[in-house]
């Protein structure tokens, strides 16, 4: 069963562009190194921002929680300075998936 993990948060709208460089260069290679990760998606919209993950099983999100690399990311993008609250997670199985993307929709 796959299983989405949305994440939500504020940024300070001042440092936007510290948020999207770290989501580029920190934030996305954790994702992609954890056992189980199917996909991510980055929204952000002025100062609110959405990660959304898909994951293998509920175990794989779960497991996301305890791995030393997101706790490593979530200690620096803590440190930054540029969240602001609320933030929250929510955690639901997928029960219809489809993805169409070609070449030219990638950022």
């Amino acid at each position: 069963m796959t299983v989405a993990r949305l994440w939500r948060t504020r940024i300070d709208l001042s440092r936007a562009e510290e948020y999207e460089r770290f989501a580029q260069s920190v934030s996305l290679e954790m994702f992609r190194s954890q056992p189980g990760f199917v996909a991510v998606t980055m929204y952000r919209r002025a100062e609110e921002c959405a990660v959304l993950t898909l994951w293998e099983t509920e175990a794989a999100a779960a497991a996301l929680d305890c791995a030393e690399s997101y706790l490593r990311t979530v200690a620096q993008i803590n440190a930054s300075g540029f969240l602001r609250p609320p933030q929250s997670v929510e955690v639901s199985a997928v029960h219809v998936f489809h993805a169409k993307v070609t070449e030219n929709q990638i950022p």
